[in-house]
């Protein structure tokens, strides 16, 4: 965990509570944390079900991956101990999104689930729903698609401390959801996830 550096800081309460946003946009903020391989269909199915969510009157935001290592997040590389710091943060983005009321879909590798029980733990510590999607395909089928040729890459020695092939994976073991985009159409799982959403009260 990252050291603890700012001294004199208190938490500040407003008088407008969580409970209050929820009440205002008719939804009840929560986490959707989809991990899986490079190539396993997590931003694809994280964009679909945005849209649908939006299509249904619900506000939502996505954080990905690669967007956020070019702003927040663009001084952390791939090394165990960056990977760390960057779902860390990304665990607290996505907390002050629930906070608000918002439903957030956060679609990162986190390959190491001592990391992903952080922001599991982050949430839980805060009382706010979060729900681990695992977006399960076989490696050789997300190195098939390799959208980004990472995998090519990797295996050429080009890139370094890459998932599932110079690195670990570390699949979930109680993840709320399993999907695999390998064997499901993109509407089978974004049916899935409204059905799990509405199931749970989020929408």
């Amino acid at each position: 965990m990252t050291d603890v550096k700012a001294t004199n800081v208190y938490w500040h309460d407003g008088e407008v509570s969580r409970e209050d946003r929820n009440t205002l946009l008719k939804q009840k903020g929560a986490t959707l944390w989809f991990t899986g391989l490079s190539g396993s269909g997590k931003s694809t199915v994280a964009v679909a079900l945005e849209k649908a969510l939006m299509e249904k009157g619900h506000l939502c935001y996505r954080l990905d991956g690669d967007n956020i290592r070019l702003g927040i997040n663009k001084n952390l590389g791939f090394s165990a101990e960056d990977r760390t710091e960057n779902i860390r943060r990304i665990g607290e983005i996505s907390k002050l999104f629930v906070d608000t009321g918002v439903i957030v879909l956060s679609s990162f590798v986190s390959p190491y689930r001592a990391d992903r029980d952080i922001v599991r733990e982050l949430h839980d510590a805060g009382e706010m729903a979060f729900f681990e999607v695992f977006v399960d395909v076989p490696l050789d089928v997300a190195e098939q698609r390799d959208p980004k040729g990472l995998y090519k890459k990797a295996r050429a020695g080009e890139i370094k401390n890459f998932t599932g092939i110079s690195d670990p994976y570390e699949a979930p073991l109680n993840a709320e959801l399993v999907l695999n985009s390998h064997e499901q159409s993109l509407e089978e799982e974004v049916e899935i996830l409204l059905a799990m959403m509405t199931e749970r009260g989020i929408i």
